[in-house]
């Protein structure tokens, strides 16, 4: 007794053409339809890293002529993520490309209850004098052992602390860290490793 079915004896006579058939039965598409292409059809695939955590998954960035990014995959040739992402991975073509992220800087002042736009030189400038004036206050060369009197040479601070950002780049967080390590700074942490 014969328990499989020879799906084959379904099958039109002629040899099958996936353009022009969908089983037995005829693909009708409109002009319309066999005229369109794909979003990424003629872009320049760009091999990059997720800027999300410290595994450094690779990227295809698919960007237009201009620049203009196009769309965010993984790449299946990496051993590491063999083009699968993560859900943060996936949302970063949506993370770049969102009308609603802020591209200017926002202040709030002490005791305000709104933002207001400033241009990115006073914002830099402002941090710079900030970070300036906590570490000459903080800073702390030399510290002594209450037990035995002994002194050591520290050379940091305990007044600032760093949180790099998981959105950052791989080379953003490695500026961030150099940058806080020659300030002194000792409480340095990323979200990316949290």
């Amino acid at each position: 007794m014969k328990t499989t079915i020879d799906l084959t004896q379904f099958a039109p006579s002629q040899e099958l053409d996936l353009h022009e058939r969908v089983g037995s039965l005829p693909n009708v598409l409109s002009q319309r339809t066999r005229e369109l292409k794909g979003r990424i059809a003629n872009a320049k695939a760009v091999t990059s890293l997720c800027c999300y955590c410290a595994v450094g998954c690779s990227l295809l960035a698919y960007v237009s002529d201009d620049g203009t990014l196009l769309d965010v995959e993984g790449n299946p040739e990496s051993p590491i993520n063999r083009g699968h992402l993560c859900p943060k991975g996936s949302a970063i073509f949506g993370f770049t490309m969102n009308d609603q992220r802020w591209t200017t800087v926002k202040y709030r002042a002490p005791y305000s209850d709104r933002y207001e736009e400033r241009p990115l030189e006073w914002a830099l400038e402002r941090i710079a004098q900030l970070v300036k004036e906590t570490r000459e206050k903080t800073f702390a060369r030399e510290w002594t052992n209450p037990d035995t009197g002994e002194k050591r040479r520290v050379n940091h601070t305990l007044g600032i602390a760093s949180l790099g950002g998981a959105t950052f780049g791989i080379e953003e967080n490695y500026m961030l860290g150099k940058l806080m390590h020659s300030l002194g700074v000792v409480s340095i942490e990323n979200q990316a490793r949290i």
